[in-house]
């Protein structure tokens, strides 16, 4: 992670490696994903598609994999190898419209797929409605009573488009300034580099899930 006048130029891997390790750090501690990544990564080297969509499942279940990322990463390498996926070009396409291709791949959801064009791509347009430290932050810089949803936050983000993805980076930041703790471009930079992007950000996300928790049981 780099520090914040340095993060937006910051850019990881936009190809397979790229989406495959954040695929490997979906719903596990960061610790599990780091351990996770690595030894798949190492197990294919030069890490692509073809061998991984040859590879037997027990294999990749051997180094940590659980059945459904397993169906995830073989689906994502036979649509690579058969051509109907290109991952690079989604940093030219409209954002939105990147972000549907993304999630109408098996096993790509919302989260993953923002965080693959925010952090691989490079998008300077993808915008993560659904990211609950961004929620929080542009609850509290503009005033709102509430925390806005993931399609409330859809037309708030309208006046910045075409930068909406440098919008989500100063929101993250902000986030991290009023609650004095680690935002996902906040931590120093660390050899896995994506694996860091991603758990910094399920932090900041699972932060704001406490305060909120917290919040409502004071209302109690």
């Amino acid at each position: 992670m780099k520090a914040p006048s340095t993060c937006c130029s910051s850019r990881t891997d936009p190809g397979f490696a790229g989406l495959a390790a954040i695929v490997c750090g979906q719903q596990v501690s960061t610790a599990s994903a780091a351990a996770i990544w690595a030894r798949v990564s190492a197990a294919f080297d030069p890490f692509h598609h073809d061998a991984l969509r040859r590879a037997r499942a027990d294999r990749l279940g051997r180094l940590g994999l659980s059945a459904a990322k397993i169906k995830t990463l073989k689906n994502l390498a036979r649509e690579l190898a058969a051509e109907r996926l290109d991952l690079e070009v989604l940093a030219n396409e409209d954002a939105d419209a990147a972000h549907n291709t993304l999630t109408a791949l098996h096993g790509i959801g919302p989260w993953t797929a923002d965080v693959y064009l925010l952090f691989c791509l490079g998008h300077g347009d993808a915008w993560p409605a659904g990211d609950l430290a961004v929620q929080e932050a542009v609850k509290i810089g503009l005033g709102l009573e509430t925390r806005p949803t993931a399609k409330e936050m859809a037309p708030l983000a309208e006046p910045w488009r075409p930068m909406r993805g440098a919008a989500a980076h100063l929101w993250w930041t902000y986030y991290r300034a009023l609650k004095k703790r680690e935002g996902v471009i906040g931590a120093q930079e660390k050899p896995n580099a994506v694996l860091n992007k991603i758990s910094v950000a399920k932090r900041s996300s699972g932060k704001a899930k406490i305060t909120a928790a917290k919040a409502s049981g004071s209302k109690k």
